[in-house]
């Protein structure tokens, strides 16, 4: 990466955070998309050959979700089919990486871009057209009210429209054993519609390149974030849908353990130390909290008070999306 690079992309931001492959893609990405003129609220999309199906999730995303402006951030990761430009096509903006390093690899990067971008919330959803954009508000409406810090959706409270028994008996094996370590019900621990505070994804320990789900519902839970969850919809893949990525029953269920398992010994010590995990939690808590929303106005609670101000003037600076 040039020095003339970095400067285009801005002083402020340290793009050695950042994988090696990553770094000329996402000063590309804020060449085109500049840092701190994003909407607040950040849709992120992993995808990794969907072009089949990335356009339809593009555009039934809302443009607006709990009163917050939207833009759509989608990260191709090593795609080798026209995901990129399928993407772009249906008004998201891109950052295609070359190498495939999996999903949790992806997220991560879709997480420092939003932060970047400016971003107050973030919301996860994947490509495959498996989860319902119309269910965003539902997931972002407790961290808005803040009630939650980080908010996941879960087929077993709402609507599971899949019909491989094995995955349903997986999701509650896996949700009893994640219940037990976060020690909060947790029903859906794979769920890939979610919400969380922007500035969580920067303070929690991301290192799983797939399965990041279940790394980011523990970490958050270790450093005492609140967790919360809402009834949402999964549904089968579509036919037109390329085929999963993540393996047979018997490998995806054995991988997805051995993550759980390196994350909760990883981050155990500071669940064990509650002063480093309240550091980090005040770190994001002194900073401005959404708690309420109208069309025209945003609240924001900050030291025990709490001042209105308009975010009806704030929008991305993308070009607007055809609905």
């Amino acid at each position: 990466m040039s020095a003339a690079a970095i400067a285009q992309v801005g002083p402020e931001l340290d793009l050695a955070e950042l994988e090696p492959c990553e770094r000329e893609p996402a000063a590309a990405f804020l060449r085109r998309n500049p840092a701190g003129q994003g909407a607040p609220l950040a849709v992120v999309i992993p995808a990794y050959d969907e072009e089949p199906t990335v356009a339809d999730v593009i555009r039934e995303i809302p443009g607006q979700a709990a009163g917050l402006s939207a833009e759509t951030i989608v990260v191709v990761d090593g795609a080798r089919d026209r995901t990129a430009a399928v993407a772009a096509a249906a008004g998201a903006l891109v950052c295609e990486v070359q190498v495939n390093r999996g999903q949790g690899a992806a997220l991560r990067l879709g997480y420092w871009l939003a932060r970047a971008r400016g971003a107050q919330v973030i919301v996860t959803i994947d490509a495959d057209g498996q989860y319902e954009p119309s269910e965003i508000d539902r997931v972002l409406e407790p961290v808005v009210a803040g009630r939650a810090d980080f908010v996941s959706g879960s087929r077993r409270l709402g609507n599971e429209l899949t019909s491989d028994p094995m995955r349903h008996l997986g999701v509650i094996v896996f949700g009893a054993m994640i219940s037990m370590i976060v020690r909060h019900r947790t029903t859906d621990p794979a769920c890939g519609l979610r919400a969380m505070r922007a500035d969580l994804t920067g303070v929690v320990r991301l290192e799983q390149p797939q399965y990041q789900a279940a790394e980011l519902m523990i970490s958050a839970a270790q450093n005492g974030f609140r967790l919360a969850e809402v009834p949402t919809t999964m549904r089968d893949r579509s036919r037109h849908a390329t085929g999963t990525k993540k393996g047979g029953n018997f490998m995806y269920g054995l991988r997805f353990a051995r993550a759980v398992a390196r994350v909760w010994w990883r981050d155990r010590g500071v669940a064990r130390r509650p002063k480093i995990a309240a550091r980090r939690r005040n770190a994001v808590a002194r900073r401005p909290t959404l708690v309420a929303q109208r069309p025209d106005v945003v609240a924001v609670e900050e030291s025990g008070s709490r001042a209105w101000g308009s975010i009806s003037q704030h929008q991305p600076t993308s070009p607007p999306r055809d609905r």
